[in-house]
């Protein structure tokens, strides 16, 4: 198992930069943010730019990260895949497959996506959607070696009364989306706050996770008790201000981290453990984000023994 983090949370220092700092820090991987710009929501990075990335620009990679002694765990280009704007669709897949290609030339296993939804159908309805959209792209992705993962985020942003806006949030539709050939890329955060035990729902499944992600998450369950489960609704100043549960960087919310862990290698787990950095506390400034970044090292790096 390698330690990395994902990029998304540097976007305005470049690739080599971060690889630089995060061989210094002692991570090991970075799953490389591959949105085509940034902006249109937090969290997202543009580090390797797939729609111009040929063979020159593969060697160029590689020999950086060998510098620098890391790996490219993943490429992640979270969006949804069923939105509901047919034209802003086939631009998100589009993207995906040339994620996948620069995947492919990277000889690097997976490329992280959302399921998605679209919000004005039911979930029913978007699992009949999902099941025509996502084959081809999963198609497209095996012919060049490579597996689609999906992160298990609940994404109620994307909802416009904070429901479930990626229907990959359970293990139930996990069940779903390996039918169609899909993996996961494993993330306990969310399963804290939708009452999920991340290390039960974990272990069944660890076949399916050739990638996985660190976020904590922690709960303020006298604000649940005033907004209820689905978070704020009169008094919601953004799409993600749910009230009573934030996002922490690992070692700073309520997930087991050393159940976590262990589940993974009772499993078999041999992939990259990548930090997923949105922690409100440890975020505004390069410096601050770094820190948490150190926080989250310190505290799996003990239970990691490579």
């Amino acid at each position: 198992m390698k330690l990395g983090f994902l990029t998304a949370c540097l976007p305005e220092l470049s690739l080599p930069d971060i690889a630089s700092w995060a061989s210094s820090a002692g991570y090991e991987a970075l799953e490389v943010a591959v949105w085509p710009s940034t902006g249109s929501r937090d969290f997202e990075a543009s580090h390797i730019d797939v729609a111009h990335f040929g063979a020159g620009e593969a060697e160029q990679v590689g020999e950086l990260f060998a510098k620098h002694r890391l790996l490219v765990s993943s490429l992640a280009y979270y969006e949804n895949n069923l939105h509901p704007d047919e034209a802003r669709r086939a631009e998100i897949a589009a993207h995906v497959k040339r994620a996948i290609d620069a995947a492919a030339l990277l000889d690097v296993e997976t490329v992280g996506t959302f399921i998605g939804r679209h919000p004005g159908l039911s979930v029913k309805e978007n699992v009949a959607l999902a099941e025509r959209v996502l084959p081809p792209l999963v198609d497209y992705a095996g012919e060049r070696g490579v597996k689609i993962i999906i992160e298990n985020c609940v994404m109620e942003g994307w909802h416009p009364d904070g429901y479930p806006g990626n229907i990959a949030y359970s293990p139930e539709l996990w069940e779903w989306m390996f039918s169609l050939g899909l993996y996961l890329n494993y993330d306990p955060s969310h399963l804290l706050w939708l009452g999920i035990d991340p290390v039960t729902a974990l272990k069944p499944y660890v076949h399916r996770i050739p990638h996985a992600q660190a976020k904590d998450a922690q709960l303020d369950p006298s604000a649940r008790d005033r907004y209820g489960f689905f978070g704020k609704t009169i008094s919601r100043e953004h799409p993600w201000d749910e009230g009573w549960w934030r996002y922490r960087v690992p070692g700073r919310g309520q997930v087991d981290w050393s159940g976590v862990v262990d589940a993974l290698y009772e499993g078999g787990f041999q992939g990259t453990l990548s930090v997923e950095h949105e922690d409100p506390v440890w975020s505004g400034t390069e410096q601050k984000v770094k820190q948490g970044l150190e926080i989250a090292h310190r505290t799996l790096r003990p239970l990691i023994t490579g």
